[in-house]
């Protein structure tokens, strides 16, 4: 429901409404709700849909959806049975004085269509809640029904209709975190027999079926990724002698077509998503991990940027993209390349020899490509935590993986071929990253003077920031205040029309480079090979529902997110079960409005809520006893035993 009323706000064709919606679409038109202006269904302008927020003493906000505009006041007596987290249409009021208000219609439905609750047991008598609140599920089970479960017993439910849609298991087994964190989004990793059929039945790449596209099989292409990468988007070639780069990417659009069994399963996935011991991928693993994957020694269909550089501006003198045919030598690791930077990787072939080379020749112009870069956008210390864990789902170790010269080589690769696509249509899908708000930067800079720091504001935020990282550098706090500027920053996001990258610093930029684990880069590639074929029809295709589909794949994309931190959030819990009483090393990572704090020990990242009173300072080293974990909420509560180290 809320795909629909999003694409609604934006107007929806009528040949792009499935028989499911035609239901409401005719029920939302008689009501008034809707117009039809040349076979277009879109929100009379009287009318907006979005989830009720806070309820409080009888009113409430209406967060309006699909798209940005201010939140909606429903006043006192307007609200009439609707609960926090409805799905709802509501009437502008116009006319009146202050804040823009609205009433509520209709309610058509849950914001979270789906949600999780277990079976407790309190004071001798067994109910089902919900798992993040702790408040009755809205399900209605009978005393004789409750007492067939078991306690810690847990549900996925449908929040529609208020009822349970299957068992997932129970809170004491640590195999279902997995399930919990993916049925609340309605996640799974199974495919359709009919989607399975389809891409079981392509066949090896015959290059002879293939005379239109440009055969690149001659140059030595390579890909490097993780050692446990399966789908390999993207693959390069650099052709010194004439400053030229090659980005091969994954032609999915070739096997992937629209509105086709495939297609409707990768866009209601939009994004793989990727736990500590498997991935779940957009695509069919036949395709995602086989047929699509550009594996080494076998000839592959793929959709290439060739740019020629310019090594004086570092700027691309000339590009263009075509549809081609690779055969990769080889499939490297970002260990590998870094052990052949560190002299302890040498080649065992002439193949091997002739990448060497023009790998070890890239770098120099990759390295200058980023030296470049960052002299107008950001360079942020991230850290990307990395969790182990064994066959019982249980954690064994993290560790915190930090970019090394093979991983900044790539990304600067992948950079050059995202904004290459980006300049290419001035409608379509962009990535765009929009300036912090002052409000945010002010909240930041108190919090930064807070541990000692002398903020000195200068003309741009660029320099403001670079001063502040200057600081953190030299009081070894890179990493942690540049997790509170990233806090500070809007959330990138997909959207239709360009308006920059701010924290790349770039002037338009999309996704292109990972079409198998990213359905706007699968869009992207559809729109640049409309473009280069004249085809306006196609391209007229790709662009009718933009606005909804760019919302949609931001949300997606946000979902897999949360989905990838609450299941280490889970394992963190378990793990801190097993150590209850236990002393352990942590740094505060925030003072306000509560305190919080990270573990800094053998165990790394764990998020504690800190329950003593003691004045700790922001990024203080302290040590801390964990005292109780709620397993359900996977929230771990400590208090600080000893400050400093």
């Amino acid at each position: 429901m809320k795909s629909l009323l999003i694409r609604l706000t934006h107007g929806l064709s009528e040949q792009d409404i499935s028989s499911d919606e035609l239901v409401h679409v005719n029920d939302f038109l008689t009501k008034g709700y809707i117009t039809k202006k040349e076979n277009v269904y879109k929100f009379n302008s009287k009318y907006r849909a979005g989830t009720l927020g806070l309820v409080q003493k009888g009113t409430a906000y209406l967060n309006v959806i699909g798209e940005n505009i201010k939140d909606l006041f429903i006043c006192e007596g307007d609200l009439g049975e609707a609960n926090e987290g409805d799905l709802i249409i509501a009437q502008r009021l116009l006319g009146k004085r202050g804040t823009p208000s609205a009433k509520i219609v209709e309610i058509v439905g849950r914001a979270e269509t789906y949600s999780i609750a277990y079976i407790i047991n309190k004071d001798g008598r067994k109910s089902l809640v919900d798992l993040k609140t702790e408040y009755p599920s809205g399900v209605e089970m009978s005393p004789k029904e409750l007492n067939a479960y078991e306690e810690g017993d847990l549900f996925k439910i449908n929040n529609q209709d208020f009822s349970v849609m299957e068992k997932l298991g129970n809170l004491k087994d640590p195999l279902v975190d997995e399930k919990i964190v993916l049925a609340r989004f309605n996640k799974h990793d199974e495919f359709e027999s009919e989607v399975l059929e389809i891409a079981q039945s392509f066949e090896e790449v015959d290059a002879k079926k293939y005379p239109k596209r440009v055969d690149l099989r001659k140059l030595p292409f390579c890909t490097i990724d993780p050692v446990t990468a399966k789908d390999f988007d993207d693959a390069i070639c650099w052709d010194d002698e004439n400053t030229t780069l090659y980005v091969a990417i994954a032609d999915v659009s070739e096997y992937v077509t629209p509105f086709g069994a495939i297609d409707n399963e990768a866009i209601y996935r939009s994004f793989s998503i990727y736990l500590p011991h498997r991935s779940i991928p957009m695509l069919p693993r036949q395709l995602s991990e086989t047929l699509c994957s550009l594996q080494p020694h076998v000839d592959r269909l793929a959709y290439v940027f060739e740019m020629k550089l310019d090594l004086d501006s570092l700027e691309v003198s000339d590009s263009k993209v075509y549809e081609a045919i690779i055969h990769s030598d080889r499939r490297f690791n970002y260990e590998e390349i870094d052990d052949f930077f560190d002299g302890k990787l040498k080649a065992t072939n002439s193949k091997e020899k002739e990448v060497f080379d023009y790998i070890t020749k890239l770098r120099v112009v990759t390295d200058a490509l980023k030296e470049k870069r960052l002299k107008i956008g950001y360079d942020f210390r991230s850290t990307e935590l990395e969790m182990e864990i064994d066959e019982n789902s249980n954690l064994v170790s993290t560790t915190y993986a930090e970019e090394t010269p093979s991983h900044a080589l790539i990304e600067d690769c992948m950079l050059l071929a995202n904004k290459a696509a980006a300049s290419q249509f001035e409608r379509g899908i962009f990535r765009i990253h929009e300036p912090p708000s002052q409000t945010k930067l002010q909240i930041l800079y108190q919090e930064l003077a807070g541990i000692g720091m002398f903020i000195d504001i200068k003309t741009t935020i660029k320099e403001t920031i670079t001063n502040i990282q200057n600081q953190a550098k030299a009081m070894d706090l890179q990493a942690d205040v540049d997790t509170l500027i990233i806090r500070s920053q809007m959330q990138a996001r997909y959207a239709p029309l360009n308006s920059g990258h701010f924290g790349l610093g770039f002037e338009a930029y999309t996704h292109f480079t990972s079409p198998i684990r990213r359905y706007s880069d699968l869009i992207v590639h559809r729109l640049l090979k409309a473009i280069n074929a004249g085809d306006t029809e196609e391209g007229s295709y790709v662009l009718r529902n933009i606005e909804s589909l760019c919302m949609t794949i931001s949300e997606k994309e946000r979902e897999a997110s949360t989905i990838e931190v609450e299941f280490m959030a889970r394992k963190f819990a378990r793990w801190a079960a097993e150590n209850i009483n236990k002393e352990f090393k942590a740094r505060i990572s925030a003072t306000d409005p509560e305190v919080k704090a990270e573990l800094h020990d053998e165990i790394k990242g764990a998020k504690l809520n800190i329950t003593s009173t003691d004045s700790v300072v922001l990024f203080e080293d302290v040590t801390v006893c964990i005292d109780r974990v709620d397993i359900a909420k996977a929230k771990i509560f400590a208090r600080v035993v000893k400050r400093g180290d």
